[in-house]
């Protein structure tokens, strides 16, 4: 109990996908993967004349999103992973709008 009254020690900040302490180099990567597709299919999705970039990028981002979601072990890759999926989606639905797969 002497822990309640006295001053406690934080631990520093890290950005880390391994909140368990173990490490993840599969799901770690899969969820990167993910993020860098939905981010790329993303910004490409607003951009008329990139429309198959994004469309591309868009499916192959919601789709490596949603098998590390399904392989995911910790809640910051979950996390990332929902933040990749949607990005994805949004990029290869504005890409399809703007002439879709093919040029």
């Amino acid at each position: 109990m002497p822990r309640a009254l006295g001053p406690t020690e934080r631990e520093p900040f890290r950005l880390t996908l391994n909140s368990d302490g173990r490490k993840h180099t599969r799901e770690n990567t899969l969820t990167l993967i993910a993020l860098v597709c939905g981010l790329v299919a993303f910004v490409s999705g607003f951009v008329v004349s990139a429309h198959m970039i994004a469309s591309w990028a868009g499916v192959v981002g919601f789709i490596v999103g949603m098998y590390s979601q399904y392989v995911s072990a910790t809640t910051a890759e979950r996390s990332v992973n929902i933040v990749a999926i949607v990005m994805s989606f949004v990029g290869v639905a504005t890409g399809i709008y703007h002439g879709g797969f093919i040029p």
